[in-house]
């Protein structure tokens, strides 16, 4: 005998199995619900994070200040007991020292050859020599006039031991200056600085350097002991408004720079001042003020 079938294959409109809509309802669900649900929580993590880092750097920096003694500030007494005995117990070098040193690397020696007939030196033979500073980086020396006017033939030694025949750019007689150039240079020839006469006054320290008797080259220091001076050369006509100085200066410091602590070129050594015929350093030197220097060669203001 056929069983009856307790449940109709035929759907029933308008009806649904409790197992058919519970299935329904679930696949339904959006899969964009569960994604927003789960990126705020980490939204909801990551600020929790940053709240508590922010909290605990807070505290690290109040602790700090209860932990660590605040440091007293230094009185000026201490400061000025601290000075001290830096200067007692250590060796510092001098500002003549310093100011030589930022100098030397535009320093040049300068000499004039004996030459024969044909053109050719005649031994070690020198008919002088005097002193000059680079000013510019392609190698144009400034020096004295009375300095290179009298040689056939000029050479020039820089401070790395190089050393070039030069050749006369220009000349200024009233000045006592002259203007030359190197047909060769070192790589990493290094110009001075110059500086400016306008702001400088009697008792100011100067320093020059030089070759004095072609030696050098030479240091020496002292101060400026007089503005706006006049001086006859034996030759040509009287130099005027010249720098009077004590720094010790010879034969040979001739067209040297007169410079001051910081190293800048005040002025170009031109003549010493000397009653006996004895070419000797007495104590008064003369130097064309460098603003002088510019205007009579025609070159832009230093």
């Amino acid at each position: 005998m056929k069983r009856a079938a307790l449940y109709s294959r035929r759907s029933v409109s308008g009806l649904k199995l409790p197992e058919e809509s519970v299935a329904t309802q679930t696949s339904a669900a959006p899969a964009e619900a569960v994604h927003n649900r789960f990126a705020w929580r980490k939204s909801y993590e990551r600020f929790g994070l940053l709240f508590l880092g922010t909290v605990l750097a807070y505290s690290l920096l109040l602790l700090r200040d209860y932990v660590e003694p605040l440091r007293p500030e230094l009185t000026q007494e201490q400061i000025d007991a601290a000075v001290l005995h830096t200067l007692a117990t250590k060796d510092l070098p001098a500002r003549a020292a310093r100011a030589a040193a930022l100098i030397a690397p535009s320093i040049v020696r300068i000499r004039g050859d004996i030459l024969d007939a044909k053109g050719t030196q005649v031994g070690d033979d020198e008919l002088g020599v005097g002193t000059g500073v680079v000013i510019k980086e392609d190698g144009t020396i400034l020096t004295n006039l009375h300095v290179v006017s009298a040689s056939p033939r000029l050479v020039v030694t820089f401070a790395d031991g190089l050393e070039s025949p030069a050749e006369l750019v220009s000349a200024q007689r009233d000045k006592d200056l002259a203007v030359i150039k190197p047909l060769n240079i070192p790589d990493d020839l290094q110009p001075a600085t110059m500086g400016s006469s306008q702001n400088i006054g009697p008792g100011d320290d100067v320093v020059v350097v030089g070759f004095p008797f072609g030696m050098g080259p030479s240091v020496s220091a002292g101060v400026i002991s007089g503005l706006n001076r006049t001086f006859k050369p034996a030759e040509g006509p009287p130099l005027t408004g010249l720098i009077q100085f004590d720094a010790a200066a010879n034969p040979g410091n001739s067209g040297g720079p007169l410079i001051n602590m910081a190293g800048e070129v005040l002025g170009i050594v031109t003549a010493i001042l000397n009653p006996t015929s004895v070419r000797t350093f007495i104590g008064i030197g003369f130097a064309i003020t460098i603003e002088s220097a510019g205007v009579a060669l025609g070159m832009p203001p230093f």
